[in-house]
């Protein structure tokens, strides 16, 4: 069993062996490159990517990343295109391939067929002298000196630095796009990050979330109004016009400076000016005003038309965060 300093030093120097791979990975990024990014952006059809073993793996992840921020891929294991699955492949495909060697079998024998397609070929590889780097239209190294495996055999630096070149490219062609938070909610509509990106302050508010008394009611009716809709709050209105907010907490406040408040209203102890957002402002922007300024409820407007109250709680329970 080896010691606690030991194992610390494996994992660190399998850190250090990976950051230096992907350090290296920079001087891969040439003129091949930006006309491979060229080529996928001026393509008329989607992204495939091919790979097998471990490099399917990878070539799995690129394409959620692919396709979470606009480029359509599909993911193809090559050992299976040869058995039918070439037909995923339509004329207008560009196909990536992904092999640390660029010699195994079935990359070999799937390489013939796809040109024969007539389909552009960008292939990924550590080694530029295999048969992938010379079949291929476009090579991209992502070679590495070493594996962090001990035995340098098991594929750690190699598909780290996969990894990182498929980022590379879905980073610089969200770019290009000008790819934007809009885009991308588009895509995530689903979990908090969907969430912070779409969910609007309108899409929850409810019917009975607009508690109101006039600025003339008296304390009594204050406190039903609060306790009627249960949000811990109510605004004070004047004519229709918003004029102030009433929390429990001052009411809290009003009863330990003061015994006797049969004569009070509710002008008398609201809060003027609160901090209010328009009912189409994002609930996750509006959670973090509250955050912010410490308060539990926010008032939404339409304008200068009072719309209801949010409470904190109300936008958690969305599952923004």
């Amino acid at each position: 069993m080896n010691s606690s300093t030991e194992i610390k030093n494996i994992a660190k120097e399998t850190i250090k062996l990976e950051v230096d791979a992907i350090k290296k990975l920079e001087d891969s990024i040439d003129d091949s490159f930006v006309r491979v990014i060229e080529l996928i952006l001026s393509a008329k059809g989607r992204l495939i990517v091919a790979g097998i073993g471990k490099s399917a793996n990878i070539a799995n992840k690129m394409v959620a990343t692919f396709n979470s921020t606009g480029q359509p891929a599909v993911f193809l294991h090559a050992a299976d295109a040869i058995h039918g699955d070439l037909g995923n492949i339509q004329k207008e495909d560009v196909v990536i391939c992904i092999s640390k060697s660029g010699n195994t079998p079935e990359i070999k024998a799937l390489l013939p067929f796809i040109k024969s397609m007539g389909n552009t070929i960008v292939g990924l590889t550590g080694n530029m002298d295999s048969f992938l780097a010379r079949e291929s239209n476009f090579a991209l190294d992502v070679s590495v000196e070493k594996e962090a495996c001990p035995n340098n055999l098991a594929p750690t630096s190699s598909t780290t630095a996969q990894l990182v070149m498929g980022d590379a490219l879905a980073v610089t062609l969200l770019a290009c796009k000008n790819f934007t938070d809009k885009d991308f909610a588009r895509f995530h509509p689903g979990g908090t990050l969907g969430k912070r990106l779409y969910l609007k302050l309108t899409d929850i508010l409810h019917e009975n979330s607009s508690p109101q008394v006039d600025s003339e009611a008296t304390i009594n009716e204050v406190i039903m109004e609060i306790s009627k809709k249960r949000l811990g709050a109510t605004a004070v209105m004047k004519g229709g016009v918003l004029q102030g907010i009433i929390t429990d907490g001052d009411l809290r406040r009003m009863l330990e400076k003061q015994s006797n408040f049969e004569n009070l209203t509710a002008k008398d102890i609201m809060c003027v000016d609160p901090k209010n957002m328009e009912k189409e402002a994002l609930a996750y922007d509006a959670l973090q005003l509250m955050e912010k300024y410490n308060i539990s409820q926010l008032v939404v407007m339409d304008g200068k038309q009072y719309q209801g109250i949010i409470h904190i709680h109300e936008i958690i329970k969305e599952g923004v965060v």
